[in-house]
């Protein structure tokens, strides 16, 4: 499995409907199940970014879930692709 961090904005619709947020989660976390992608983690923010998410799918499948809820306009999101440390010695290992 992948893993992902996914960074987010509300857009200007979904600041006006924050107090939707909670449950605009909780849809986008059983969507997720549907599909087989982990929400490993969610957690709002303050300052940057509101919230910060950390997903672990099939690369595909994890990327159509998180274009969906971008195409929902109430967020905007930047996504990471991220290593573990294993993963990483398994890379650098294979540096010639």
């Amino acid at each position: 499995m992948t893993t992902f961090i996914t960074l987010v904005n509300f857009t200007d619709q979904g600041i006006r409907n924050v107090k939707e947020s909670p449950d605009r989660f909780e849809a986008f976390k059983a969507a997720a199940e549907k599909l087989g992608v982990t929400v490993k983690s969610a957690l709002y923010t303050v300052g940057q970014y509101d919230m910060m998410l950390i997903v672990e799918g099939e690369d595909e499948t994890a990327t159509a879930l998180l274009l969906k809820v971008g195409s929902l306009g109430n967020v905007r999101t930047q996504t990471l692709r991220a290593f573990s440390v294993d993963e990483m010695r398994k890379i650098i290992g294979q540096m010639p």
